[in-house]
């Protein structure tokens, strides 16, 4: 067994095709091991950490050069910066909420699963004593799904930033996290309202009143959803401000909600997501239990070559996803 502070840490664990350094790191030195101790609650990357002394979060956080302290300790400074990115994506997340499945793989060509069934499929009709029982046709999709690799480049030389507090260069590196995140979600409504080359576009219903939303066209988007729920809204800043204006929101406990909590609801009770990359006059409506599969190539990648040897200078930090329509018709789309 393999204790914390006797691993010897090196560029190769981040360089297994299917684990990450988190994992790899996990296996020689299980959490398990640590109960009832006082290092439990840490996972072996944070007692890593611990083991030299490295603080990447409050007022006395350590300055970057901390990591380079040893090689040995060089060597977690990639899975800082990637874990530092991981928490950005996560303070902006939306598509947690909106996706039914999350798939990872190890390569770049997936195919998904396709389900589009006829109204008269989704009704479960009575099946008469020996006769056959209607069928739903799940199949494998024609097209790839497209996979789109969203990153950005580190350009700062170690000399820049080894004095800078860790703490204010994580809230940069979460803001790379941030833009990675607006990304994939414009990606995953593209997919919603185009389709993924598989599935066909959203169903458009258009507003009882040009240049407006009305409660009743919300009324229509439910209907037309039927027999899926709607739970969940996506709307561009346009859309936000009228559906916020309407006179079903002013509610008082709707009202108390939003002060609350921050989180704005609709009177149909679905989650609503403001999200500004959403391009036209247009408010999306879909069941987010199965309306959309997400799909990512492996986790953050980091440069990890050049930022072990300190050479920052343009170090890439970047994630590939794609999105793939499960229930075509789990979802609709209101043009006002």
């Amino acid at each position: 067994m393999a204790y914390f502070d006797s691993i010897k840490l090196e560029k190769g664990m981040y360089t297994n095709g299917t684990k990450s350094f988190s994992q790899i790191l996990e296996e020689m030195d299980p959490s398990e091991n640590y109960r009832n101790t006082e290092l439990e609650g840490l996972d072996a990357f944070q007692r890593q950490l611990k083991r030299f002394d490295i603080k990447v979060g409050g007022s006395r956080s350590d300055c970057v050069q901390k990591f380079f302290q040893t090689s040995d300790s060089a060597a977690l400074f990639p899975e800082y910066i990637s874990r530092a990115v991981k928490q950005g994506m996560e303070a902006s997340d939306v598509l947690s909420d909106i996706i039914a499945a999350k798939t990872i793989i190890e390569g770049l060509d997936y195919r998904s699963v396709v389900s589009d069934p006829s109204d008269d499929e989704k009704s479960l009709k009575p099946v008469a004593e020996g006769a056959a029982l209607p069928s739903t046709t799940i199949r494998t999709g024609d097209h790839l799904v497209k996979l789109q690799k969203r990153g950005r480049m580190l350009v700062a030389s170690y000399e820049a930033v080894k004095f800078q507090k860790l703490d204010l260069f994580t809230v940069a590196l979460r803001q790379i996290g941030a833009h990675i995140a607006r990304e994939q979600i414009k990606d995953a409504v593209d997919v919603l309202v185009n389709g993924d080359g598989n599935s066909p576009a959203a169903q458009t219903i258009s507003a009882q009143t040009s240049g407006s939303i009305s409660y009743g066209d919300l009324i229509s988007l439910w209907g037309a959803l039927s027999p899926y729920e709607l739970n969940t809204f996506l709307a561009p800043t346009g859309a936000m401000t009228k559906l916020l204006s309407l006179s079903e929101m002013r509610d008082p406990r709707a009202g108390l909600d939003f002060h609350s909590t921050g989180k704005m609801i609709t009177p149909l009770g679905a989650g609503l997501h403001h999200v500004p990359g959403i391009s036209g006059d247009k408010l999306i409506a879909l069941d987010k239990n199965c309306a959309l599969e997400m799909v990512q190539s492996g986790e953050v990648v980091t440069d990890h070559d050049k930022l072990i040897d300190r050479q920052l200078e343009r170090a890439s930090i970047s994630t590939i996803t794609g999105f793939a329509k499960i229930f075509p018709d789990a979802v609709r789309v209101l043009t006002y």
